[in-house]
């Protein structure tokens, strides 16, 4: 499998033709999400796969009546939390000493580092952070939907106020702060199906220092 081509083969679908994704495929692009790295492992943020037309459709007006939305087989709402809790860092703890067999006495420094780092930061900050973790997740499911062969479109163009109306979001403690869409493309609707990707060349786009410019 060459994953560079699969990435190349990767873009951001405009029409979808309404196709159902297989199973297993949606099953390894969540567990993708779920694998994906976040700042002390706390994954501070929830993921809503909506499959649900009925739903998509109200949801719609929202996301600026875009057609990924009702045309796609599936979109995941990347909703972050708006805060820490002490009792979710506690969960947090509890869940590393079960998967690795150790006490949660153990684990009380990690605990109070993590309570020191969140202690100093307003409520914006740490839904800002949040919120950045998140879209580590939606890398990892844009990555994994290409090397599934699924077409995904990263959304930002949304109203969080509508979207977290609808879904309820905020009595959870949640906010949307991203959206992708997930399906098969129409290549006979969509005019950049066919059309070669474009970035700015490797040259521009890296600066390599092979030698540490410190040592001279």
């Amino acid at each position: 499998m060459n994953y560079l081509q699969d990435f190349n083969w990767r873009y951001a679908a405009k029409r979808y033709n309404g196709q159902s994704i297989d199973n297993q495929k949606k099953k390894n692009i969540l567990e993708a999400i779920r694998l994906a790295p976040s700042s002390l492992g706390l994954q501070p943020y929830d993921v809503l796969v909506i499959e649900d037309e009925e739903l998509r459709a109200k949801l719609a007006p929202g996301i600026y009546n875009q057609p990924q939305v009702t045309e796609s087989a599936a979109i995941l709402v990347f909703a972050a939390w708006k805060t820490l809790t002490e009792q979710q860092v506690d969960d947090y703890m509890n869940n590393i000493a079960a998967t690795r067999n150790v006490t949660v006495e153990s684990l009380s420094d990690f605990r109070s580092m993590i309570l020191g780092s969140i202690k100093g930061k307003t409520e914006e900050e740490m839904f800002q952070w949040n919120a950045r973790q998140a879209y580590i997740g939606l890398g990892f499911a844009t990555a994994a939907a290409a090397l599934e062969q699924v077409d995904s479109t990263p959304m930002e163009g949304f109203n969080p106020k509508v979207v977290n109306e609808i879904l309820g979001l905020e009595e959870k403690g949640l906010s949307a702060v991203t959206i992708l869409a997930l399906g098969y493309r129409d290549a006979d609707k969509d005019m950049l199906a066919n059309a070669p990707k474009v970035r700015r060349p490797a040259e521009e786009f890296f600066t390599i220092y092979e030698e540490s410019v410190l040592s001279a």
